[in-house]
């Protein structure tokens, strides 16, 4: 009798328990990089079963994804340019990173395999300002000795949207080129003066997968998912550089995360020897006085989980992981700014 009252009493333990844990999952909204849409859908996926927390991402681009936070229809955006702690202050957000990743440009050429173009920020600054206008121009001809470039004119394509992305591709590009910064300058969209215009990271990688003799830029990634070439470009130490971990991780080493306010920095650019030129961070954004503390809680879950526990899925993915010293930054970073 002492037996089936114990086992009786084991089993509602249990179902209380189960109860419980069902009671407490939460469904996470989430909206913002396109760029970031990959690594975020793995975590999300590798997360749920863990956790009981399910998290609901849409690669909508950076400026949609803050915008909707902002109007209240997701709990928290994903962006891979910075909001300035002035705008953060006014809006009530915090923010903070979760991943780096590479922008390179892609190619459609025949002939041309990944990694075997070389290009200068220069070059490809003329060519989306539309002045290098052939693959056989002597400029990218110089770089390419021996690459069978043809006699064909370069179609350009680039973002439709308002991107982080094209965000970070016109900061370096600026930083390259001075004809670029004094006509298009630096912005999640700009008035492109050439080229035809793909929605998101994807939407970029898929019209230079049917446009022969085509550029864009995307997230490294895509570039891999859809067998794009790339280019190597080369950095601030002169060297042509692939985009992998090692290579972003020396632009993140380079930053100065500490002495950021709100971590407002943008790795592009970077002078280390061995960095890739074209690294973009994407950030977080939540509100410090969330709507829902319970989805909001979840969120941070879910953040924690990715920064330390999600590290290999997003090398897999050729992204760089966040190094332990600025994890720590970021959870201090929590507890100062965000309600528990």
């Amino acid at each position: 009798m002492k037996r089936l009252t114990l086992l009786l009493c084991v089993a509602a333990c249990v179902t209380t328990a189960s109860a419980s844990s069902l009671a407490r999952a939460e469904e996470v909204r989430g909206s913002g990089s396109t760029f970031a849409y990959p690594i975020i859908s793995q975590w999300a996926q590798v997360f749920r079963p863990v956790s009981g927390h399910s998290v609901g991402y849409e690669g909508v681009g950076s400026s949609r994804g803050v915008t909707r936070l902002k109007d209240g229809v997701v709990d928290f955006a994903a962006s891979d340019k910075p909001l300035k702690p002035e705008d953060l202050q006014k809006l009530g957000l915090g923010q903070f990173p979760i991943v780096v990743g590479g922008i390179v440009p892609v190619v459609h050429v025949e002939g041309v395999a990944p990694g075997t173009l070389k290009l200068t920020g220069p070059v490809l600054a003329d060519i989306f300002r539309g002045t290098i206008t052939m693959w056989s121009d002597p400029e990218i001809k110089s770089l390419n000795p021996g690459l069978p470039l043809p006699k064909a004119k370069i179609a350009v394509v680039h973002r439709l949207d308002g991107s982080g992305t094209t965000f970070n591709w016109t900061s370096y590009l600026a930083n390259a080129s001075r004809a670029w910064r004094e006509t298009l300058g630096v912005g999640s969209s700009v008035e492109w003066p050439v080229g035809t215009g793909g929605k998101g990271n994807e939407g970029v990688a898929l019209a230079v997968q049917q446009i022969p003799n085509s550029i864009g830029y995307v997230e490294h990634s895509f570039a891999v998912k859809l067998n794009l070439a790339y280019a190597r470009v080369q950095n601030r130490a002169g060297h042509f550089v692939e985009p992998d971990a090692r290579s972003l991780e020396a632009a993140m080493a380079s930053a100065r995360w500490d002495a950021a306010m709100d971590f407002y920095t943008v790795i592009g650019d970077s002078p280390a020897e061995d960095a890739y030129p074209i690294a973009a961070t994407t950030f977080a954004l939540l509100y410090k006085e969330p709507k829902s503390a319970s989805r909001s809680k979840a969120a941070f879950e879910f953040f924690r989980w990715a920064v330390t526990r999600g590290r290999e899925d997003a090398i897999a993915l050729g992204y760089a992981p966040l190094p332990d010293s600025l994890v720590q930054q970021i959870e201090a970073y929590w507890t100062r700014n965000f309600s528990s």
